[in-house]
């Protein structure tokens, strides 16, 4: 009996560890999840269609009956384009022999009633070094104005450093004592002009002689090139220099340079390799080589002994030159003024030798002269070629006249008193034939136009009380109503024409023509 209450016992000690492991083996599988299966799968796009749609063409009767409703609805307009036919043909042409507009463009920008100035800019160090602004020139876009410093009352050979300053007009917050770019020069600066279509390129002329290119696009060394002290080259203050479109090459031009020592040389910038600056050709102002003007013979001997005792070279028969401009008609011709008062016509083709000692040159210098007109009772400081008019020019000097000439007489043809003081610079406006504009020595610029019955100035500007003189000026070639006014005080001021003086009148040129005849006559 013993052994089978033990064997009892075991049996359910068995089943009881069946049931457990059965229910821990329940209890696992309802908390394990399920193996996760994953999938990639992309699709793009492999192929496109282009469709279109076209009317088909109408054919027999529909074509004819669309044809015959079309006709019938502009029926009308034939016969009246047939019977004005004759009457419009006659006015056009009547238009195309017109000239009543002749010479007129339409200004298309907001009239301005007033003159105002603008700005007023300044390099605050010119002041501190008692430097005056020699030149301005604007760039070839209109929005940057460029303005060399020195001194306008030189004399011995100056040591003093000076610098050539920029201005962004359109530039957002423009600061008028803080220039865009300031360029530091060893010398004084004596003559400077903007490239006429490379707007960083600026050209200027130092009072020891030497013609410099400067590069203001990048952070490099602003010059580009320089000519140095050389045989060929100048020895003595450079006056003008002056951009010439070369005839060999489209894209090259020349430099122009003008000294007081009575040299005119032409510079080559060549447009693949701008660093180098070669002279093509030189020319040089000899007494005994002038023409003769039509003017009395005493008189001409006297401002020709003037103009000798005037040169700044070792021989007294070498012209000093003060002024220098191009003709925009004639790419043969250009004017040349003295220290003396003498006015020449000058041609570049002319290959009469100059008689000048020039050993070493490697360009033997011509004589240019081909026409002198009536000598001024002093330096000639400016001269200007019209834009309109391909015979007309003003000249002004020291004897504080504006002169308008005709290349075609030696007298002049008008002269206009302008101030009891010097004119430093006359400038005709690009906008308007009879206007121009005069910079003199007491600190007023006097804008004249020659199409009022009075020669009285149209407008004068005039900045502030003090007595500065107005050294130089220049228009802005892309907006004519600027006029960019430099001074002794080292300011250049931006001034705002008003329409009146800006924008040309109807007929203007021919008033010009007619007013050159009738004072030639």
């Amino acid at each position: 009996m013993m052994f089978s209450d033990e064997a009892a016992a075991c049996v359910e000690i068995q089943s009881s560890w069946r049931r457990s492991q059965q229910s821990f083996q329940n209890h696992n599988q309802g908390c394990q999840t399920k193996a996760l299966q994953a999938a990639e799968a992309a699709v793009q796009s492999v192929c496109s269609t282009d469709s279109g749609t076209q009317t088909e063409p109408q054919h027999g009767a529909a074509a004819a009956a669309a044809a015959g409703a079309e006709q019938l609805q502009h029926s009308g307009l034939l016969e009246f384009l047939q019977r004005v036919e004759d009457d419009v043909v006659q006015q056009l042409a009547s238009r195309d022999r017109s000239h009543a507009f002749d010479g007129f463009n339409v200004n298309w920008e907001e009239r301005v009633d007033g003159v105002s100035c603008l700005h007023c800019l300044h390099w605050p160090g010119a002041a501190e070094r008692g430097l005056h602004v020699t030149a301005v020139s604007w760039g070839c876009t209109g929005r940057l104005v460029a303005c060399a410093y020195g001194r306008i009352d030189g004399g011995d050979w100056s040591t003093q450093s000076s610098v050539v300053c920029t201005w962004n007009l359109q530039r957002g917050g423009l600061k008028a004592q803080q220039a865009a770019q300031t360029l530091d020069v060893p010398t004084a600066v004596t003559a400077l002009c903007c490239h006429p279509s490379q707007p960083a390129l600026i050209a200027g002329g130092l009072y020891t002689g030497e013609v410099v290119v400067w590069d203001t696009s990048g952070t490099r060394d602003p010059v580009l090139v320089q000519t140095g002290m050389s045989v060929d080259g100048h020895r003595e203050p450079v006056y003008h220099v002056e951009w010439l479109q070369q005839q060999q090459k489209k894209g090259d031009y020349g430099l122009l340079s003008c000294c007081s020592g009575g040299k005119v040389l032409l510079w080559r910038l060549d447009s693949l390799d701008q660093q180098n600056l070669s002279l093509t050709a030189a020319y040089a102002l000899v007494q005994q080589q002038l023409p003769h003007s039509s003017s009395s013979s005493s008189s001409s001997s006297r401002f020709k002994r003037q103009a000798a005792g005037h040169s700044s070279s070792s021989s007294a028969s070498v012209v000093g030159l003060t002024s220098l401009d191009l003709s925009p008609w004639d790419s043969n011709t250009f004017l040349l003024g003295s220290e003396g008062g003498l006015l020449l016509r000058c041609s570049f083709s002319r290959h009469t030798l100059a008689a000048v000692s020039s050993p070493g040159h490697t360009v033997a210098p011509r004589a240019p002269a081909v026409f002198s007109f009536r000598p001024a009772s002093g330096p000639v400081h400016s001269i200007h070629c019209s834009p309109f008019h391909r015979n007309l020019f003003v000249q002004a000097g020291a004897d504080g006249e504006v002169h308008l000439h005709s290349l075609l007489r030696s007298e002049p043809l008008l002269s206009v008193r302008v101030s009891h003081s010097s004119v430093f610079q006359v400038r005709w406006s690009p906008a308007r034939p009879l206007v121009f504009a005069a910079a003199t020595g007491t600190g007023e610029v006097q804008v004249f136009d020659l199409g009022v019955r009075t020669l009285k100035p149209a407008a004068t500007l005039s900045q502030g009380e003090a007595a500065h003189a107005a050294t130089c000026l220049a228009f802005n070639p892309a907006s004519p109503e600027l006029l960019a006014v430099g001074g002794t005080d080292a300011t250049v001021c931006i001034w705002r024409l008003s329409a009146e003086l800006t924008q040309q009148k109807p007929r203007e040129s021919r008033q010009l023509e007619q007013l050159a005849n009738q004072l030639a006559d």
